[in-house]
């Protein structure tokens, strides 16, 4: 189904909660009561019934909910040669509570050969049929960047790399090789999960990068440089989104702010086709940043949150897709949930039904929109 091309008019992130199954054998097998076949036996089941599920509730894009992975970025990382992890000790502050993920730096320079997240889209493109199609999710460049230079990894990345440049360079290298080995599987439609812009309209973001406003103005250059790099002299038909997004764990959030201090450097100049945004809250903002969106792109607004299981106003959110209509014209406009349901194993704070139950308050309301 390549003619077939996200967004869709009801579409998601990404992630899905881990089914109680899934978690156990994770559990067992990390406990080593189970041998890596029968993880990946566990996962594999596990995939098959999520996208049961997402063609059956009507949805056009199909994607393994993450099931394979730790954390929404750090997995894809450690598929790279060069990079290390170790359990943390502190754990990254969200708002209320402290995501314990793996410390994840730098140890020699980077490189990639076969990188298994191929592996885990030509599994989920195996369930493709004429209505649908499957989606990989990778977390930006930027994010990767923004990884290894933040400043608790500095100085371990300085001693492999004592430019930025030559880090770029080779972190672009890295997701050049993957993403012509996805595209060469097959794949059509990527979405690169970018939180870095969510620091940068963050009132802390001195703070976060260790940097002050000249460095900072860099920094967002040098970010938006990486992406456009990475994604640059691909085949036309390969259609790549991203994601921007403020933090997502446990229905926590990181950051806050609105998109106005990135958009006109991101929103016009990213060379992406598409923006899923979240406006799902009070943290994000209003819609006159979305005037600065380059006519190309289009948009999905992320307006039902993924943080909490109570269901949004159908009215409430048609009146807010209304007001976006406003500077951005409604065949440019798309629909979806704020964030995935599960950035990290933990999840969100709501059941597997609840889940389900937003996806499909998603597609009744775009049907109800467009039709």
């Amino acid at each position: 189904m390549k003619q077939l091309n996200t967004p869709f008019r009801y579409d998601y992130v990404g992630s899905f909660l881990r089914p109680q199954v899934l978690k156990d054998a994770r559990s067992a097998y990390e406990a080593g009561h189970i041998s890596c076949e029968t993880l990946r036996a566990a996962e594999d089941q596990a995939i098959r019934d999520l996208v049961k599920k997402q063609k059956s509730l009507g949805y056009h894009v199909i994607t393994d909910g993450e099931f394979r992975r730790a954390t929404w970025h750090l997995d894809f990382m450690w598929g790279f040669h060069g990079i290390a992890h170790t359990p943390t000790q502190k754990g990254i502050p969200f708002h209320g509570e402290d995501a314990k993920i793996d410390d994840t730096y730098l140890i020699d320079k980077l490189s990639v050969e076969t990188h298994p997240f191929v592996a885990h889209f030509r599994f989920v493109q195996e369930l493709e049929d004429e209505h649908t199609v499957a989606k990989q999710t990778l977390p930006a460049p930027a994010q990767f960047l923004e990884q290894l230079i933040m400043p608790m990894n500095l100085a371990s990345t300085r001693r492999i790399y004592p430019t930025d440049q030559a880090l770029i360079e080779d972190i672009a290298a890295g997701y050049q090789k993957i993403l012509w080995d996805l595209y060469d599987a097959g794949c059509r439609n990527i979405q690169l999960d970018d939180c870095t812009w969510g620091c940068f309209v963050d009132p802390r973001a001195s703070l976060l990068f260790g940097a002050e406003d000249a460095r900072l103005e860099e920094l967002m250059q040098m970010f938006l440089d990486i992406n456009n790099l990475a994604i640059s002299g691909l085949p036309d038909d390969l259609i790549i989104n991203t994601h921007i997004c403020r933090g997502n764990f446990h229905s926590t959030w990181a950051c806050t702010g609105s998109y106005d201090k990135i958009a006109d450097l991101v929103f016009r100049r990213e060379n992406v086709q598409s923006l899923y945004l979240e406006f799902d809250d009070a943290r994000s903002g209003d819609f006159r940043c979305l005037s600065h969106v380059s006519p190309d792109k289009k948009v999905v607004l992320g307006l039902i949150t993924t943080k909490t299981a109570q269901l949004e106003n159908p009215e409430t959110i048609i009146a807010r897709i209304q007001e976006a209509s406003q500077y951005i014209p409604l065949e440019r406009l798309y629909l979806s949930p704020q964030c995935g349901f599960a950035s990290c194993e933990i999840g969100n704070k709501l059941t597997e039904e609840e889940q389900w139950a937003k996806l499909k308050l998603v597609k009744e309301i775009a049907e109800s929109v467009w039709g």
